[in-house]
């Protein structure tokens, strides 16, 4: 079960920051849209997944005080349009016809 929250974590942050007009989000924000979806994680556990979208480069991450600025690369971009997929990371669902 652990294994399924992470990467659907890690799908939901992406979409999040896919969502941005600059695509770039704060870790506490991307906190709280978790549990929008009910995964109510401490910052210390996003920043785990944020750590391994930017190993896997989906993102980058620059410090900012107790929060981490997330930026989502054109690689995590093409995971969310479905045109790449990250190992890791939910497959979004196809759009819908």
């Amino acid at each position: 079960m652990d294994r399924m929250i992470r990467e659907e974590a890690r799908l939901i942050l992406l979409r999040t920051l896919a969502g941005q007009v600059d695509g770039r989000l704060n870790s506490e924000l991307l906190r709280l849209q978790l549990t929008t979806f009910g995964i109510s994680k401490p910052r210390p556990w996003v920043h785990d997944e944020l750590a391994y979208l930017a190993e896997m480069g989906a993102v980058t991450l620059v410090d900012a005080g107790s929060v981490r600025v997330a930026t989502l690369t054109a690689k995590g971009q093409e995971h969310v349009d479905r045109l790449r997929v990250i190992e890791g990371v939910k497959r979004p669902s196809p759009p819908e016809a």
